[in-house]
């Protein structure tokens, strides 16, 4: 058989091959649902008709605001079925920053997940051209219910059934299948176009790379409005028939492993970091053995993608007998360009290129890369695209080096890259791995572009900072006193310390700020998938840090 050329003839071949096998579950109001691969081509080719009735175009966009949830993938497989865009939107983004997103993108329709949500889009809505809002949660007075939108695109799929066939006929690698603005809240809006070849390609390079099973079940949790999730949870499981079970919501992972035992996880560092710290014990055996019994007896692998992953912690779990295998990617290469492998894994890399894709260091240290799932640009934004994309080569922004084996090392970002103000150059990443790393150390972010020492900022782990309190009789401080108090600042100034013994002496952390609390989505200071935003968190607390060179001793 052909290789589908196309998302839609994807989910149509595995429908075929797979029937009644299940392909999706999710959880709602305390109880499990399904859907086979027959009933998600079916809902999918629903949605589609819907579109097309609603006067949707093949190459028209159409918007997705929304946390993940079984709706969120019909829309978007019916939005590709109707030859139209995806353009989502994270869910956590404020109503102006979506719109931003949305007006760019030239959207025509947005399906958004609740009524607050159509409600702080129902003006823009109806300002020409009028949008229209389609509501997955409840009744809206600003936006069609889901249940009428699917009801009428099951009523209309035979009168469209020869437009909806010709449509994915023409569907091809090199057609727009999605928008993906990259995280910001300032500057113009930078949208990464990726075609239905790029993201076929790369599921196919992770399925060639990390060869599951038939009976792979993967437990997806990490947002689909970002390319790794997308990628790595939903089109994976696309591409290799596997059963995808969407967890309940991120507070709710832990309960989820335990009742789904997938085979296979995919996460950021930060929630590996914040499992482990929930196992911590000063009894090693105890510590694997806690770390084991949350993922269950079936996990087979744990993928780590989206931001560094410090080597302390991919240890512990591979201490505990649980392959933690990090890789490394961008919204624009889709998103994989490197993956450990079981039979092949170096800790402290990201592994090798997956099939098909071509790694190359420039000669100031720039990782570029080269592949069929290499953005062909950004949306209306030529001049982005022109400085990004030299002679097929993407300029990922990105410094690091690749071994005699062809294990990638990412050291840092070009832009984040700090010089002193004695000439020596500081990777500031590098220093932040380690620093999180501590088991009392939840966050850092390290300061001194120009300065003739470095700062930083510093959340303690919640954890550390009851026992101390306790410790010092501080229990009736408030957070913001007790990350104040001399006691916590003098712990914390031994940590870096003893940290940082075997660093040279200017990527000594000089002074520092303790935080009272972690940077969150909520306040803007990390991305939906909780990489910090380091620009933003500089900008924020500016002052506090360039206070820190003007007061007298230069100690912590």
């Amino acid at each position: 058989m052909r290789s589908p050329t196309s998302l839609p003839a994807l989910l149509l071949y595995q429908s075929e091959r797979l029937g009644n096998h299940p392909a999706v579950r999710w959880k709602k109001h305390g109880w499990w649902y399904g859907y086979s691969w027959e009933e998600l081509a079916e809902r999918a080719l629903a949605v589609a008709a819907a579109l097309v009735s609603e006067g949707i175009s093949p190459g028209a966009r159409v918007g997705l605001w929304s946390e993940n949830r079984i709706e969120w993938i019909l829309a978007d497989l019916g939005i590709l079925t109707a030859g139209a865009v995806t353009v989502p939107a994270h869910a956590p983004l404020p109503a102006r920053q979506v719109i931003q997103q949305m007006n760019h993108a030239e959207v025509q329709l947005v399906f958004v997940s609740t009524p607050a949500m159509a409600q702080a889009l129902a003006d823009w809505a109806a300002q020409p051209p009028t949008k229209k809002l389609v509501c997955f949660a409840a009744d809206s007075p600003h936006a069609q219910s889901w249940p009428s939108f699917l009801s009428r695109g099951w009523q209309k799929r035979q009168q469209y059934f020869s437009e909806l066939a010709q449509r994915l006929a023409d569907l091809s690698r090199d057609t727009l299948a999605t928008i993906m603005y990259t995280s910001g809240t300032t500057g113009q809006c930078k949208g990464v176009m990726l075609t239905h070849g790029n993201l076929l390609s790369n599921a196919w390079a992770m399925l060639e790379s990390v060869q599951l099973g038939p009976q792979t079940v993967t437990l997806s949790w990490l947002p689909y409005s970002h390319i790794y999730g997308r990628l790595v949870d939903y089109y994976l499981s696309l591409a290799g028939g596997f059963q995808l079970v969407l967890a309940e919501s991120v507070d709710s992972i832990v309960e989820d492993l335990r009742q789904v035992q997938p085979t296979s996880f995919a996460a950021v560092p930060r929630v590996y970091e914040k499992i482990l710290d929930a196992c911590r014990d000063d009894n090693a055996d105890h510590q694997r053995r806690r770390l084991r019994s949350i993922f269950g007896p079936r996990i087979e692998r744990l993928n780590s993608g989206g931001a560094p992953l410090a080597p302390a912690i991919a240890q512990a779990y591979w201490d505990a007998g649980l392959p933690l295998l990090q890789g490394y990617g961008l919204t624009e290469t889709s998103p994989v360009v490197s993956f450990n492998r079981l039979e092949h894994n170096k800790l402290g890399t990201v592994g090798q290129a997956v099939p098909g894709v071509e790694i190359r260091i420039a000669e100031d240290g720039e990782v570029l890369v080269r592949g069929p799932n290499v953005t062909p640009g950004y949306w209306r934004h030529p001049e982005a695209t022109q400085q990004a994309l030299v002679d097929g080569w993407f300029h990922t922004g990105d410094l690091g080096f690749l071994d005699d084996q062809g294990f990638l090392t990412i050291t840092g970002r070009k832009k984040d890259l700090l010089v002193l103000s004695n000439g020596k150059k500081v990777v500031p990443t590098e220093l932040e791995n380690l620093l999180i790393g501590s088991p009392h150390i939840e966050q850092a972010v390290v300061y001194g572009d120009g300065r003739s020492y470095l700062t930083a900022l510093i959340v303690p782990r919640e954890q550390t900072l009851q026992q101390l309190a306790e410790e010092h009789a501080l229990t009736k401080l408030s957070r913001e006193s007790l990350v104040e108090h001399d006691a916590i600042r003098n712990f914390f100034r031994s940590e870096l310390d003893r940290l940082l013994a075997e660093q040279p002496s200017w990527e000594q952390i000089r002074q520092f700020v303790l935080l009272p609390r972690p940077f969150s989505v909520e306040a803007e200071e990390v991305t939906v998938s909780l990489k910090v935003r380091r620009q933003f968190v500089l900008d924020k607390y500016r002052s506090r840090l360039e206070a820190l060179y003007h007061s007298a001793g230069g100690s912590g």
